[in-house]
C-alpha cells in the first residue's frame, strides 16, 4: 500500500512540476513573442511600410508565435500535442484553399507595397483601368478615374499585369500627328507648326520639339509632332496645340484632308 502511495506522490510531483514548467513556458514565451512582434513592427516602421501592412504582419507574427508557445506548453504538460497540430494543420489547409483568391490578392498587395511601383496620387493604367491611385490596400487598389468614378482593382490583377505609371517622370513627350494635302507646301506647314509650338510657354525648349514628315498616307502627308512638357501640362498642351494648329493651318490656307476615294465610271456600249 505504501508503495502505491509513494508512486502516486511521485507521479503527482512529476506532473505538478511539468504543469509549473508549462506555465513558465506559457508566460515567458508570451513575453518573448510580444518582444519579437514589437521588434518586427519597429523594423517595418523604420522602412516606412504601409501602416495597414505593418498592422497585418504584426498580428500575423504574433499569432504564429503564440501558437508555437501554446503547443510547447501543452506538450510539456504531458498532453498529446500531435493530434492538436494535425487538426491545426488541416484547418489551415482548408482555410488556405477557401481563401485562395484572397491570399493571392494579399501576396500581390504586399509586393505592391514593398516594391512601390505605384503610390497614392500617381496616375496609372493597369488591369484595363486608368486613373489616379487613391489607396494601395492589402487586398485591393482603389483608383479614381478621370470622370470621377471609383474603381476597386483586386491586387492580383494589379500586380499580375502591366502597370503604366504616368507620374514617375517629371516630363513627358506629347505625341501628335497632323496631316496636310499633297498639294500643300511642306515647309510652310512645318513653319506653321513650329510657330504654334514656340508660342506655348508650357512646351520645353530642352529637349526641343521634333517636327518631321512621318508617313505618306493615302490622302495626306502626315507630320509627326513631338513636344516635351512637364507631366502636369500634358493634356492641356495636347488639346491646345491641336486646336491652335488647326487655326494656324486655316489662316495659312493649309488644307487638312479627309479620306477620299476616286470613282471612275466607264460607259460600256452594249452590242
Amino acid at each position: 500500500m505504501e508503495e502505491y502511495i509513494k508512486i502516486g506522490q511521485d507521479y503527482a510531483l512529476s506532473y505538478g512540476v511539468n504543469i509549473l514548467i508549462a506555465l513558465a513556458i506559457l508566460i515567458i514565451g508570451t513575453w518573448i513573442a510580444k518582444i519579437i512582434t514589437k521588434s518586427v513592427v519597429k523594423v517595418m516602421n523604420a522602412k516606412n511600410l504601409d501602416a495597414t501592412l505593418i498592422k497585418f504582419i504584426g498580428g500575423l507574427v504574433k499569432a504564429v508565435l503564440y501558437i508555437f508557445v501554446i503547443i510547447a506548453a501543452i506538450d510539456k504538460a504531458g498532453i498529446e500535442s500531435t493530434s492538436f497540430v494535425a487538426i491545426l494543420g488541416a484547418a489551415g489547409l482548408a482555410v488556405g484553399f477557401a481563401l485562395q483568391g484572397s491570399l493571392s490578392n494579399f501576396a500581390s498587395g504586399v509586393m505592391l507595397i514593398i516594391f512601390k511601383p505605384i503610390k497614392v496620387g500617381d496616375f496609372v493604367e493597369a488591369a484595363g483601368v486608368m486613373g489616379s491611385v487613391e489607396e494601395v490596400g492589402i487586398f485591393v487598389t482603389t483608383l479614381n478615374t478621370p470622370d470621377n468614378k471609383v474603381v476597386y482593382v483586386p491586387n492580383s490583377q494589379m500586380g499580375g499585369g502591366i502597370i503604366t505609371n504616368y507620374s514617375v517622370k517629371d516630363t513627358r513627350r506629347v505625341d501628335m500627328e497632323f496631316g496636310i494635302g499633297y498639294s500643300d507646301d511642306i515647309d510652310k506647314a512645318r513653319t506653321a507648326i513650329l510657330e504654334v509650338l514656340s508660342s506655348d510657354e508650357r512646351i520645353l525648349k530642352d529637349p526641343a520639339p521634333d517636327v518631321f514628315v512621318g508617313t505618306l498616307a493615302d490622302s495626306s502627308v502626315n507630320f509627326k509632332v513631338r513636344p516635351w512638357v512637364n507631366a502636369a501640362d500634358y493634356w492641356g498642351v495636347y488639346f491646345d496645340v491641336t486646336e491652335n494648329i488647326k487655326k494656324k493651318f486655316d489662316a495659312n490656307n493649309i488644307s487638312i484632308p479627309f479620306p477620299q476615294t476616286d470613282v471612275h465610271l466607264y460607259n460600256v456600249n452594249e452590242n
